[in-house]
């Protein structure tokens, strides 16, 4: 049974219901989130005496990078998280700030009634890529996005988050 809670739900979450958060505060205006994706390195090996198959075995992990975006405004959280990892201009041996560059990040995704469903921690995140505006066109017509790719050391799903009751009407 897919859901435990609401044996009558079918349907797959969606993914347009989201809010990412750090230092214990929700983050503006996210918009969009990269996924969430963990490699296995596969391991080769045999030895002189086997048939001339391989064995495999798992290595490392990986754990891929994480974009966020958000629609450009005046919140400086974007901005003020990559200039931990470097501050242009800050003087020679200031450009990182080696104690706080790193944040542990929280990623919740919500049902169509606002419910929080699924939750991720991310561990041990920095901002290896920061976009403070896109291509700027003036024959466009779209909404300047503001974007940051989050390096991580791996993450996992909260289970203190459980499936909630959905609300019945009528």
């Amino acid at each position: 049974m897919q859901f435990s809670v609401n044996a009558q739900r079918l349907d797959p979450y969606k993914n347009f219901k989201f809010r990412v958060k750090w230092d214990g505060r929700y983050v503006a205006g996210v918009s969009k989130v990269g996924a969430l994706k963990r490699t296995t390195d596969v391991v080769e090996h045999r030895t002189g005496g086997d048939p001339s198959t391989v064995n495999k075995s798992p290595g490392q992990n990986k754990f891929e990078p994480i974009t966020l975006e958000r629609g450009v405004t005046h919140d400086p959280e974007f901005a003020k998280w990559a200039g931990k990892v470097w501050n242009f201009g800050a003087g020679l041996g200031a450009e990182v700030s080696l104690a706080d560059f790193r944040k542990n990040v929280v990623i919740e995704m919500y049902n169509e009634a606002g419910q929080l469903a699924i939750a991720y921690k991310v561990y041990r995140c920095w901002v290896s890529e920061y976009q403070a505006l896109p291509e700027l066109d003036a024959s466009g017509n779209a909404v300047a996005i503001e974007m940051i790719t989050l390096q991580n050391e791996g993450w996992e799903r909260d289970t203190a988050v459980t499936e909630p009751t959905e609300p019945s009407f009528g």
